[in-house]
């Protein structure tokens, strides 16, 4: 094989693998968007802690199983536990405990605006513990994002309702959100399976929660019929599941790029909002989803050194 054959047969793997991304990316923040309605689907039937622990059970167990039983997949070491331990507590417990409570005292818009900050914590973050290089593309991306998705959350901040201690609560759950993706990043695990990290960490994860559902429990706020187990079922296997493995498989790909599609999140929460629970699509959203697939365009553009 010459060298221009050898070439382009790079330039195609190259490109391969940028719409492989692409997709992955997009079908990410769709599953991981569509959160925000199941669990208010599930609200109408149960405690929110209730649904979270039901949540990570289902989801937790079938991811196991699936590694374990099925991959044949090894244990993690007396490290890596540490490690999950670690990540579970970050990415399950703090972000996800802090964040429905929070969800409790502030608006649906303002939760799904939230999640537009991550990447902003994240390429910080990234830039201090892992020597990443800010160029001005970065910082251009993340204005182009910022400003599509304030466009696009504009009409529904209007009628929005918070309590302060409300922000501070949501603001420390997407902190610890992106904590926990710096983490993961950053820490050697040793080819161990994704899917076995993302097993753990959800169990674990949920059962450091129990305590606070033991405390918060009331029987009488619980109804187990069929909004239940779909929000359940959708938030577990979907979300739980195939986003994660998802997002784990974009940070390993590059932190700072996968960071990026979060962006999208909230218009997507929009729009499956509208057509499953009739809220509004004005021309802000339009506009929102202009300037956001315009900073995804230079992000992704960037080359991986």
């Amino acid at each position: 094989m010459n060298t221009a054959t050898k070439t382009i047969a790079i330039s195609g793997t190259t490109k391969s693998k940028e719409w492989k991304l692409i997709f992955i990316g997009i079908v990410f923040a769709f599953l991981w968007a569509s959160a925000s309605t199941a669990t208010k689907i599930g609200l109408d039937s149960a405690q929110p802690f209730v649904i979270s622990i039901f949540r990570f059970l289902i989801a937790g167990t079938i991811m196991l199983f699936v590694t374990h039983l099925v991959m044949r997949n090894r244990m993690p070491s007396k490290k890596e536990w540490v490690q999950i331990s670690i990540y579970g507590v970050l990415n399950i417990s703090f972000y996800l405990g802090l964040y429905v409570i929070a969800m409790q005292q502030v608006s649906a818009g303002l939760g799904s605006l939230a999640v537009a900050t991550n990447p902003v914590f994240i390429a910080l973050m990234s830039a201090v513990w892992l020597s990443h290089k800010i160029r001005f593309q970065n910082i251009l991306s993340l204005i182009l994002c910022f400003v599509g998705v304030i466009l696009a959350a504009y009409p529904l901040l209007q009628n929005s309702f918070a309590t302060l201690n409300g922000i501070l609560i949501l603001l420390a759950s997407m902190i610890a959100y992106s904590l926990g993706t710096i983490y993961y990043s950053r820490a050697n695990w040793k080819g161990l399976h994704i899917l076995t990290i993302n097993g753990w960490q959800t169990i674990i994860g949920g059962i450091f929660l129990l305590p606070v559902l033991a405390a918060t429990y009331q029987p009488d706020q619980n109804i187990f019929d069929a909004k239940f187990w779909a929000s359940v079922s959708w938030l577990a296997i979907p979300v739980s599941i195939g986003a994660v493995q998802f997002w784990l498989y974009l940070l390993k790909n590059n932190p700072i790029k996968a960071s990026y599609w979060l962006f999208l999140c909230p218009i997507f929460g929009f729009i499956i909002a509208h057509f499953m629970m009739n809220e509004p699509i004005s021309l802000y959203t339009f506009l929102g989803v202009a300037f956001v697939i315009s900073g995804l365009y230079i992000s992704m553009s960037l080359k991986n050194k």
